[in-house]
């Protein structure tokens, strides 16, 4: 009864896809000398990569007492921590064997959630009094925090747990999945990545068609023009940053991007407006600019003239 609770109160956790044999690569990487684990690759059916996992047996160790800990992590296809799952049968607990609650799991996925946790600078005897799982005072000499914030970051009773695998999460393994990506790289996996909603992979991808002087490669140049158009607002700026003028010189595009700059929120309007002081605009574009200084403000009205009168 105790573990059909803990899966309808986790169906986040427990609704993780199930592949066969054949759509999983495994890989064999290499943490220290003594310390070889397995690196599992999930792929589509048509042998696509979906995203890495692994199945996680590690001790977690205090009180002079070591207890087996059984847990499931996965990555995006960059090394970005998503989210963990659990065995069949399998719990968390805390010290005296207490059993972990729903509240301590869903704090367990906001902490390996943490890309830049205290964790990251400390060494286990900083964090806890030795030989227990309890918070030392001396943290907040290396740290820079109080106790009281630290607090917020752990769960009370399993700061070893926290520690041991948010360092799993963000370990060895980050850099060797990128690796592993990188044999994947090809048009279809530039395209969606691209066309997709992890911000992650746009930039990886944009990193492969945009050259320094940011150009950017034909066959993806549409791809382009739907991040700049887009919702995620820091991108579509980042994106105008980086991308040649020259590629906004043709009329038809130039109209997408008035199209885009009447439906964008004002961030990305003034980006737009500041990348077109660099662009030779059309006649059209020109007039739907003089057309909208009637209602922008101070700081659109500076740049529109600017493109109207270089």
């Amino acid at each position: 009864m105790r573990n059909v609770l803990m899966c309808c109160a986790f169906l986040w956790i427990c609704a993780a896809p199930v592949y066969s044999q054949e759509q999983v690569r495994e890989f064999q990487i290499v943490e220290n000398d003594t310390l070889t684990y397995t690196l599992k690759l999930a792929l589509d059916d048509s042998g696509q990569p979906q995203y890495f996992f692994r199945n996680i047996f590690t001790p977690v160790c205090y009180t002079n007492e070591c207890k087996p800990v059984h847990i499931n992590f996965y990555w995006d296809l960059l090394g970005n921590y998503e989210r963990f799952d659990l065995p069949k049968d399998k719990v968390l607990t805390k010290v005296d064997h207490d059993e972990f609650k729903q509240e301590d799991y869903e704090k367990l996925q906001e902490i390996l959630a943490q890309s830049n946790s205290i964790f990251a600078d400390l060494q286990m005897e900083d964090l806890i009094a030795k030989g227990t799982d309890n918070l030392t005072d001396s943290v907040d000499a290396k740290a820079g925090a109080t106790l009281k914030t630290i607090k917020n970051q752990v769960i009370d009773g399993a700061v070893y747990t926290c520690y041991t695998l948010w360092h799993i999460a963000y370990g060895t393994a980050v850099p060797e999945m990128k690796k592993i990506t990188e044999t994947y790289q090809n048009d279809a996996l530039l395209h969606r990545f691209l066309s997709g909603n992890n911000y992650h992979y746009q930039y990886w991808a944009m990193e492969k068609v945009m050259d320094k002087k940011g150009n950017v490669k034909n066959s993806y140049q549409s791809d382009i023009e739907k991040i700049i158009g887009g919702k995620n607002v820091f991108i579509a700026k980042n994106t105008l940053q980086r991308i040649n003028s020259d590629f906004f010189l043709a009329p038809d595009r130039q109209q997408r991007l008035w199209e885009t700059y009447e439906k964008s929120p004002y961030a990305l309007q003034i980006a737009i407006l500041k990348k077109l002081k660099s662009v030779q605009v059309t006649n059209t574009l020109a007039s739907n600019l003089k057309s909208s200084l009637q209602k922008s403000n101070e700081e659109q009205t500076s740049l529109i003239k600017q493109i109207l009168n270089p």
